[in-house]
């Protein structure tokens, strides 16, 4: 079905809501896909046309049923906390919950979806299923990692959400597709050493910024999934990991400057909140900014 047949996805979430908006984060990551924070969901009934995105949904509360019907075929299963309920784009049918529940949402892009298939080598395009309150822990734990970095407010974040949200496709691919497909193995070599050298440059140069997972692979002239394992098969450590060990090296440089501000020191390292900073510096240095600069 070509794009411009497909209706807006948050316009018919809205009205499956009967007017209330998804919690949409104003950010939009690689492929036009976007995230929605923990929200309750009244119960419904609504044929659901067919959406532009994938729709997923995490549950983490509430009771009752839910079913689609898709045609002839209905598929139902009671709520249960953990559990996943897929809407993939294309698909329209009768959507039915008698019970309130709290869900995250990831709208995901098709076009995201594709460039994994390509990146993966599976030499085809995922053809996904419907699924209703369907347990996959694997998928349930990324979704909730993600829902839990929505509210981290530093600048690392989107790259951990990237990194996330390439793995959503990955497992989408691997267990839910109709055809499940073959995935090309990870590189067998890290990043060459001038790889190794233009990546981590760059990103000791942007400490501070809002560093992208997509910038780091086209700097190795890598795709993304391939980028990560040969990132970590060099340094032993994701790019989100490394880039956080940086940056809480050059905050131990900064604070043994006594008369500089910790919050300042926050920003200058890419923390917007002292919180976020004392969080990240206290998971890699086993304490907070502010033991360590009475140590010192």
């Amino acid at each position: 079905m070509g794009g411009s047949a497909l209706a807006n996805t948050t316009v018919h979430i809205r009205r499956l809501q009967r007017g209330r908006a998804p919690p949409v984060i104003p950010e939009v990551f690689s492929g036009d896909t976007r995230l929605v924070g923990r929200w309750w969901n009244a119960p419904f009934e609504y044929n659901l046309p067919p959406l532009k995105d994938h729709v997923l949904s995490a549950k983490y509360a509430g009771e009752g049923m839910a079913s689609v019907k898709m045609g002839q075929q209905t598929i139902s299963a009671p709520a249960m906390a953990g559990t996943i309920t897929f809407a993939p784009r294309g698909h329209d049918g009768l959507w039915r919950a008698d019970g309130a529940v709290e869900v995250s949402n990831i709208f995901l892009g098709h076009s995201r979806l594709l460039a994994c298939a390509d990146q993966v080598g599976t030499g085809r395009e995922p053809e996904l299923l419907d699924r209703v309150n369907f347990n996959d822990p694997k998928l349930f734990a990324i979704m909730n990692l993600i829902n839990d970095e929505i509210s981290s407010q530093d600048a690392m974040s989107q790259l951990f959400i990237e990194q996330l949200l390439d793995l959503v496709c990955l497992q989408l691919i691997r267990s839910h597709s109709a055809v499940p497909a073959p995935i090309s193995p990870p590189p067998r070599r890290g990043l060459s050493g001038w790889q190794l050298k233009r990546v981590t440059s760059y990103m000791r140069e942007n400490l501070a910024a809002d560093v992208r997972l997509q910038e780091l692979a086209d700097l190795a002239n890598l795709s993304r999934f391939h980028f990560c394992t040969a990132f970590r098969m060099a340094t032993g450590y994701t790019p989100h990991e490394w880039l956080t060990r940086q940056r809480i090296a050059y905050a131990k440089t900064l604070l043994k400057e006594q008369t500089l501000r910790i919050t300042d020191i926050a920003l200058v390292v890419g923390y917007e909140t002292p919180s976020s900073f004392s969080a990240n510096f206290r998971k890699v240095a086993g304490i907070t900014p502010s033991e360590f600069r009475r140590r010192l």
